[in-house]
């Protein structure tokens, strides 16, 4: 289908481009969100009549969106959440919980501004554009973590689940004797257990 952009839409062009774009992404996002007109001869004339209110009703948003974008670009959201050793989450991070997270901290965004490419299903820190124009994208980062200490980690560029193995203990490591009969103490035990035993008495 051909159709006439009323705003700048990624990757297909700015106002007043005529392209080309799969019937179903026309039908179902670009025309009711009025993101664009079906290019035929009426709607041509009906845009070129209104084309400089068009572009100056954009510039208006644009310059809107500039402001907010101070208040916005850089932030950092922390969710806590519950995840297996492995770091894997136990369901997912929405696009609802980074706007809650946002708007917490005093941002004003929506969900349709936010652009998540895939779902955040893991814990860590991930950048995530928020587009509060078509011209205007800034970016905030998202702290996925067990607790508030874990988020300060991770924070700080630690990878939480890395270091977590690392550090693990395997709990209780018993001397070993390759010569030793099995049940019997190691040499070395028995002698620390004597220096003990005088060192009490």
């Amino acid at each position: 289908m051909d159709i006439i952009l009323l705003e700048r839409v990624e990757k297909l062009g700015h106002i007043g481009d005529v392209v080309t774009v799969k019937d179903g992404y026309a039908r179902n996002f670009l025309l009711p969100n009025k993101k664009a007109l079906r290019a035929n001869e009426a709607n041509k004339k009906v845009f070129e009549a209104n084309r400089a209110k068009i572009e100056a009703d954009n510039a208006d948003r644009r310059a809107a969106a500039t402001i907010e974008a101070k208040d916005v670009d850089g932030k950092s959201v922390i969710l806590i959440r519950a995840s297996s050793n492995s770091g894997q989450l136990y369901g997912s991070v929405s696009v609802r919980d980074i706007v809650d997270g946002l708007v917490a901290d005093g941002a004003k965004v929506t969900k349709a501004m936010i652009v998540l490419e895939r779902p955040i299903k893991t814990l860590g820190v991930f950048d995530v554009k928020v587009s509060l124009h078509p011209e205007v994208v800034v970016g905030v980062k998202v702290n996925v973590a067990r607790s508030p200490d874990e988020a300060e980690q991770q924070a700080a560029g630690v990878n939480v689940i890395d270091a977590m193995f690392d550090t693990e203990v395997g709990g209780f490591t018993e001397a070993y004797d390759p010569n030793a009969e099995p049940g019997e103490i190691a040499p070395e035990m028995l002698e620390e257990a004597a220096s003990e035993g005088e060192a009490e008495a």
